[in-house]
């Protein structure tokens, strides 16, 4: 299927057919770059399977007990649960690094058929939303040790916590991943100004709709169900949100004073001067 492109339609419109179809392709083109960026996880593994067990040994440090005692078990539900644990975290590895990938399908999909502006805009929204992806990422790498600090904390000092590694890397990939796309709140926000498709004084008469649909989002899917990783994920979310607003009210004063100027240079055009037009 040919790309949409302005001069060939300068309205971008599509029909149902159509938007499923691009729909499909760009599923396709998310999908074979997490598979090819999930070989390249294959590969990384042994690496990323220690910093995901990173958790669970600070935990045994603290309590002064040896590893042996936090080991994840591989052999507790299927003799292919090792085989399906690598093949998980390969292809959670692919989807992090596929993030630009994916990411800029998305918006394709959402604004198609991009003017010159509208492209500035869509090179614009990767380039924040890339770092904020990975910040999201990092922040919740940070929050993991405290919700499985928590988790584990019940344990009885004199038991062995045999941790199911299906169960346990289920858990950290999705508590990783929840964050890191929570963070590209504040990006679509304005992206979505920017196409004026939101503006900004609706989100500020919505702010406290929002601000409970994050509070409800963050308990949801926050992973552990202590009160610091509800806030850890809320409170960045608010504060995200909130720049987001303040920035897409500057983008609408700034378009209408430009508008405003360009109706005034109209005006000021003398009646017997030929238009353009």
């Amino acid at each position: 299927m040919a790309l949409l492109r302005r001069k060939d339609n300068p309205e971008a419109r599509m029909s149902l057919g159509e938007h499923f179809r691009e729909f499909r392709r760009r599923a396709l083109v998310c999908a074979f770059a997490i598979l090819v960026l999930g070989i390249v996880g294959w590969f990384l593994y042994p690496t990323v399977i220690r910093w995901l067990q990173e958790p669970l040994w600070a935990v045994a440090a603290e309590r002064h007990v040896s590893r042996d005692k936090v080991q994840l078990n591989y052999g507790g539900t299927s003799i292919a649960e090792a085989f399906s644990v690598k093949l998980k975290v390969s292809l959670w590895i692919g989807l992090i690094l596929s993030a630009p990938i994916w990411l800029w399908q998305i918006w394709a999909f959402l604004a198609p058929g991009l003017t010159k502006k509208e492209k500035r805009i869509a090179r614009m929204f990767i380039g924040a939303a890339v770092p904020l992806f990975v910040l999201g990422c990092f922040v919740a790498s940070l929050v993991m040790k405290n919700a499985v600090k928590f988790l584990l904390g019940v344990t009885p000092e004199d038991a062995v916590n045999y941790t199911n590694a299906g169960a346990y890397i289920n858990f950290v990939t999705k508590f990783i991943l929840v964050f890191g796309l929570a963070f590209l709140l504040p990006v679509f926000l304005v992206g979505l100004n920017s196409l004026r498709i939101l503006p900004g004084r609706v989100m500020v008469k919505g702010w406290r709709v929002a601000v409970m649909i994050i509070a409800v989002f963050s308990a949801v899917m926050s992973p552990s169900p202590d009160a610091w990783s509800m806030l850890a994920l809320m409170c960045p979310l608010i504060g995200l949100f909130f720049a987001a607003v303040l920035l897409s009210m500057f983008l609408d004063r700034r378009r209408a004073g430009r508008e405003e100027k360009n109706r005034a240079e109209w005006l000021d055009i003398p009646d017997d001067q030929k238009s353009a037009l």
